[in-house]
């Protein structure tokens, strides 16, 4: 409601010379800074009401904009305003709810439809917190421990093979510590040698569970990585420190 109530406020100051005269300037070059920033703000404002939809009527919004900026007498009283801002507010929220439970009861049956299938296949391994792993290629070198710091390269898609994160399309691999990233990759890395190359599928409860974190990485949402253990960081430092002790 804050939101709402802030962006409407902010809006009632800025807005109407770039949106009461947007029908009769829309051909017409932006040539100001008033003309622009009005304008901009404008299609900010706009984006954000348009996920809200009939919820609101287009002409009384403008008509209380052009309210606010005149400084005119409201229609309403400041209590009225409140109290139909609040409900509003309850309203989108419940909405909003009602749609991450859809969501997140779509994402969990397609989730449990791809890991049932994906532990039937050969060369797949089920640990007991339920990540599926399949050795891609066997490492040579230590495996690190929570505490240690790692060089790798990975690949990140859900299971519609929708790609949502690639170091090699970066073009650097990621440094990170093992005991500070989601469960799954913790779990996995300490399973790897330096050198292996693992395919893993992580359940929610090892991602980022149900609500998600983004567009891209969905509430209840099971993620497939290809991963790379390039080396453990730190030993790497202590390898450099002793060579460069004895060629001193």
């Amino acid at each position: 409601m804050k939101r709402i109530a802030g962006i409407i406020l902010f809006a009632s100051l800025v807005v109407p010379g770039g949106a009461f005269a947007a029908d009769a300037v829309k051909s017409a070059e932006l040539k100001t800074f008033a003309e622009k920033i009005g304008y901009s703000i404008g299609v900010d404002m706009g984006t954000y009401l348009n996920g809200i939809g009939d919820e609101l009527d287009y002409d009384r919004l403008l008509q209380g904009l052009e309210t606010g900026f005149k400084a005119g007498e409201p229609i309403l009283s400041r209590e009225e305003m409140q109290g139909v801002q609040q409900e509003f507010a309850q309203k989108m929220k419940e909405k909003q709810e009602a749609e991450l439970k859809a969501l997140q009861e779509e994402n969990k049956k397609a989730g449990d439809e791809y890991l049932a299938k994906n532990k039937e296949k050969k060369g797949v391994t089920v640990t007991e917190s339920g990540l599926q792993y399949e050795v891609i290629k066997e490492g040579t070198g230590a495996t690190p421990t929570p505490e240690d710091t790692v060089k790798v390269h990975y690949k990140g898609t859900t299971v519609d093979g929708n790609e949502f994160d690639s170091s090699y399309k970066r073009g650097e691999p990621a440094v990170f510590p093992v005991g500070q990233v989601i469960p799954g990759w913790t779990e996995t890395l300490q399973l790897m040698k330096e050198g292996a190359s693992f395919r893993i599928v992580l359940p929610p409860a090892l991602a980022y569970g149900e609500k998600g974190v983004s567009a891209a990485i969905g509430p209840n949402s099971v993620l497939i990585f290809e991963v790379e253990l390039i080396s453990i960081v730190n030993e790497e430092k202590e390898q450099l420190s002793q060579e460069g002790k004895a060629n001193g």
